[in-house]
C-alpha cells in the first residue's frame, strides 16, 4: 500500500469535467483523502486570483501550487512557500519578442493577470469556451504593459499567449526557444506557456514536499497536458488523465480514466484510500 501524504491535482482537464466541474465522487474521493490526513492542493497554471473557489472551500485544503509552480502559497495565511519569478531584465526582453508575435498575451504577476484590450479581446475569442469566465474574471485590463513591469520589476511569475492556429503558436514558441533558457509549455491548444528557468509544477511540488517532510515517493500527481509533464515525472505516484497528452501518457506511472468519467477519483480510490 503506498504512503502518500500529499496530492497535487491540475485543475482544467483533471479535477474539472468539460463542463467546469467536480463531480460528486470526485469531491467526496478528495474530502475522504483530507480527512485520512494526506494533504490535496490544486497544482495549477492558472494565476492565483484565479483559483475556482470550487477547490479552494473545500475544508482542509491547504495549499495552492499555482502559475506553474512559480508560486505556491499556505491558503490560511497567504505565506508564499515558493516564489520563484523572473529576473526583471529577462522578463521584460521576452515580452519584446512574444509582443511581435501576434497573440493574445497575458502576464502573470504577484498572484494576478494582466492584459491589454488586445489580449483581452482576442484572448476571450481564442480561448476554448469552458475556459472563457475564467478569462473574462481573472483578467486586469492595462492600457500600457511596460508601466505594470516597471511598477512590479521582481514579480513577473508567467508568460500566457493564445493564437489563432498551431502554426502561429508554433513559431512563436521558436522565437522564443532560440534566444532564451526558459521553461515552455503548453495546457490547452494553440497556447505557449512562459516560466523562468527552472521554474515547473514538477519543482514547486519538490519544494512543497520538501517543506513538509515529505519525500517523492510520499507524493502523487494528476494531469493532463504538457505544463503537467514535470510533476508527474517527479512525483513517485505520476497518474496520467485518460484524455492526457500523449507525452503526459508516455511519463506517467499509471493512467487513469479521464475527467469526465471521474479519473481523479478513481485515482485517489486506488492509490491513497485503498486498504
Amino acid at each position: 500500500m503506498p504512503d502518500i501524504r500529499l496530492v497535487a491535482l491540475d485543475l482544467d482537464g483533471t479535477v474539472f469535467n468539460d463542463e467546469k466541474e467536480i463531480t460528486p465522487r470526485t469531491l467526496e474521493a478528495i474530502r475522504a483523502a483530507i480527512a485520512k490526513g494526506v494533504d490535496v492542493i490544486p497544482a495549477t497554471g492558472r494565476v492565483a486570483s484565479g483559483v475556482p473557489e470550487a477547490f479552494l472551500r473545500i475544508p482542509g485544503v491547504r495549499y495552492a501550487l499555482t502559475s506553474n509552480g512559480a508560486s505556491v502559497v499556505e491558503l490560511s495565511t497567504g505565506k508564499p512557500l515558493v516564489n520563484l519569478p523572473f529576473d526583471a531584465a529577462l522578463a521584460s526582453d521576452i515580452y519584446d519578442i512574444v509582443a511581435a508575435t501576434g497573440g493574445a498575451m497575458g502576464i502573470f504577476i504577484g498572484g494576478k493577470a494582466y492584459t491589454d484590450y488586445f489580449g483581452a479581446n482576442d484572448g476571450l475569442a481564442l480561448m476554448p469556451p469552458a475556459l472563457r469566465r475564467y478569462l473574462r474574471d481573472s483578467r486586469i485590463v492595462v492600457d500600457d504593459m511596460h508601466a505594470v513591469f516597471a511598477a512590479h520589476p521582481h514579480e513577473v511569475e508567467k508568460f500566457s499567449i493564445t493564437y489563432r492556429d498551431n502554426a502561429a503558436r508554433d513559431a512563436a514558441w521558436q522565437a522564443v526557444a532560440s534566444r532564451f533558457n526558459v521553461e515552455i509549455t503548453s495546457s490547452i491548444p494553440n497556447n505557449m506557456e512562459i516560466n523562468a528557468p527552472g521554474v515547473t509544477k514538477g519543482s514547486g511540488l519538490k519544494t512543497l514536499a520538501d517543506t513538509l517532510g515529505l519525500a517523492m515517493n510520499q507524493v502523487m500527481a494528476c494531469g493532463d497536458s504538457g505544463n503537467d509533464l514535470a510533476m508527474i515525472q517527479a512525483a513517485g505516484y505520476g497518474i496520467a488523465m485518460g484524455n492526457a497528452t500523449p507525452d503526459v501518457l508516455a511519463a506517467a506511472r499509471y493512467v487513469t480514466d479521464d475527467n469526465n468519467h471521474d479519473g481523479v477519483a478513481k485515482a485517489i480510490e486506488a492509490y491513497v484510500l485503498k486498504g
